[in-house]
Order: structure tokens, then C-alpha cells, then sequence
């Protein structure tokens, strides 16, 4: 029987970002928060909790240690340093993949056999270092991949073509990074493809590269004003463990293991995929023109090169 337990590790502003989401949106019984900073992480169970009175559903808050991952369905890793103003996320790698080790040898220790989900950056990099360690199905660890450049794609679109970000079909995949890209050809809002939006609106492929090109940006762009990002990465992490426990069946743009599909191998990065009570039941491959195939096989490449650097 699903208990719907989902234990934190990492109480930075990433992590405590999803568990206030979480906490709003309801839909778990217990939320168990983990960091080094043991007294912090009592602290931010102590003041989630007292809002209890005004929270959809009556969720136990409490501080733990690794013990209590045992019988989770979910443990979500937000924990590592963050990203610094001028950094980009590959620049992480070294030290997060040396916390990530340490962190997933110590859920294992538990005894936990639920899913992982990762958001620490570089996320793609750091989620294949926590299944490699795991030694879990790759099904079962998952990374937030580009859901949160995807997000942001769809509000810039909605903000251009004044439509709700609801209403828009479009997706950004590869590397949560610099690499990422927008297959066009399989953007649409309501049932029509963006292109010929695009066309009817005397807008080439070259404009809607521009908006791509503020959604890579986006990061630095935040970090340059407020040293960090994290409220939208909490939606999306939020968005993620509701869709597992509740069995929803539906396609988000996570970092998810290729071994095979889009002809990469031994690789994670962001790509369309089912989500299910069980992790990912299935990756969508998209017929991708050769364009935009080169493009994946550089995110891929560039993910590669940088853990080829690293002992996993």
C-alpha cells in the first residue's frame, strides 16, 4: 500500500521551494526533511507545520535522518552547492557528484527500494551518478530535466502570443544547460503548430530562436538579480512526485536514461517521457529532423565528455 511519504534531502531554498509548494497543493501524508544542518531542518519543519491549519490535507512535517527513507515511495534530492552568478551548471560537477554519491549511499543504507528524483544541478549529470550508485532501474531515478526550461518556454510564448502557458504544447529537450533546444516542429498552441502561427504572423524560425534563446539565459539572468533560482524548480518538482504518486500517466520532459532511443547510449538527459506510479513506463522518441538531431547528440556529447571527467 503506497503510504504517499516523500522524504526531502536538502532544506536550501531549491528544496524548501517544493516542500512549501508540496505543502499547498496537499496530496502527501508525511514529508521528512533531511540536511547536514540538522537544527536548520528542524527549524523548517517546525515553521511549514504551523501552517497546518491552512493546508489542504493534514501532512505530517517532521526532521529526520536517513533512516526514515526506508519506507518512502519518494526521496527527492535538492542538497549541493548552488549555482554562482556567471557559472554555468556543468561548472558544478565535481563537487555535487561527490555529494550525490554520499547522499544516495546513505538512502540505500535504509533499505529504500521507492524513486529517486533529482533536482541538484548539473541535473542530468548528477541524476546518472545517483542511478549509478543506486544501482536502482534507471526507471526509477529521475531527474527534473528540462521541465523547468520548458516551463519557462511556454510562459514566454504565452507572453508573445498572449495565450495561457496552459494552452501551449511546446517542449525544450537535452541538457538541462546551454545545449538544451526547442524541436519546432513538435511545438503547437491549441491545435496548431507554431510555425505557421509563426508564418501567418510574418515571424521566422530565427524569431522564435530568440525566445529560445531568453529561456537559456533565463538561469543567469535570475541569478545575476537575486543569486538564486528556485521557485520554479520547486513547481516543477512539485509537479513531478504528485504525477508519481497519483499514477497520472502523464508526459513531462525529464532527465530520463537513453540506451538506445534516439540512437545515444548510458546517458540522462531532459526527453519527453510517461510518468507513472512506477517512475518512467516509457520515453517518447520524437522523429527528429537532422537538425535537431545533431543538436542531441551535442547536449548528449557535452554530458558525456563531462562524466568521462568524473569517477562514478
Amino acid at each position: 500500500m503506497i503510504k504517499r511519504k516523500v522524504v526531502l534531502v536538502g532544506t536550501g531554498f531549491v528544496g524548501m521551494s517544493f516542500a512549501y509548494s508540496l505543502f499547498n497543493q496537499g496530496g502527501v501524508n508525511e514529508l521528512v526533511l533531511i540536511d547536514v544542518l540538522k537544527e536548520k531542518a528542524e527549524g523548517e519543519a517546525l515553521d511549514l507545520s504551523h501552517g497546518l491549519a491552512y493546508s489542504p490535507n493534514n501532512m505530517e512535517v517532521r526532521y529526520g535522518d536517513y533512516n526514515e527513507c526506508k519506507d518512502a515511495d519518494i526521496v527527492v534530492i535538492t542538497a549541493g552547492i548552488a549555482q554562482k552568478p556567471g557559472q554555468t551548471r556543468l561548472e558544478l560537477v565535481e563537487t555535487n557528484s561527490k555529494i550525490a554519491k554520499n547522499i544516495t549511499k546513505n538512502i540505500m543504507k535504509s533499505g529504500f527500494c521507492g524513486i529517486i528524483v533529482v533536482a541538484t544541478n548539473p541535473v542530468d549529470i548528477i541524476t546518472y551518478v545517483v542511478q549509478k550508485t543506486s544501482k536502482l532501474d534507471p526507471s526509477r531515478v529521475i531527474g527534473t530535466g528540462t521541465m523547468l526550461d520548458t516551463a519557462r518556454l511556454r510562459y514566454m510564448l504565452g507572453e508573445e502570443l498572449d495565450v495561457n502557458p496552459v494552452d501551449i504544447d511546446a517542449i525544450v529537450i537535452g541538457e538541462h544547460g546551454d545545449s538544451s533546444f526547442v524541436p519546432w516542429e513538435y511545438c503547437n498552441i491549441g491545435c496548431k503548430n507554431i510555425l505557421d502561427i509563426a508564418k501567418q504572423k510574418n515571424k521566422t524560425i530565427g524569431d522564435l530562436e530568440v525566445i529560445r534563446d531568453e529561456v537559456k539565459n533565463a538561469a543567469y539572468e535570475i541569478i545575476e538579480k537575486k543569486k538564486a533560482t528556485y521557485y520554479g524548480v520547486g513547481m516543477a518538482l512539485t509537479k513531478l512526485v504528485k504525477a508519481i504518486l497519483d499514477d497520472e500517466k502523464t508526459i513531462l520532459t525529464v532527465s530520463t536514461y537513453l540506451n538506445g532511443k534516439y540512437n545515444e547510449e548510458d546517458v540522462y538527459v531532459g526527453i519527453p517521457a510517461i510518468i507513472t506510479g512506477s517512475g518512467v513506463r516509457e520515453l517518447l522518441e520524437l522523429d527528429l529532423n537532422e537538425e535537431d538531431q545533431k543538436k542531441l547528440d551535442n547536449s548528449c556529447n557535452l554530458l558525456k565528455e563531462t562524466i568521462e571527467k568524473i569517477a562514478v
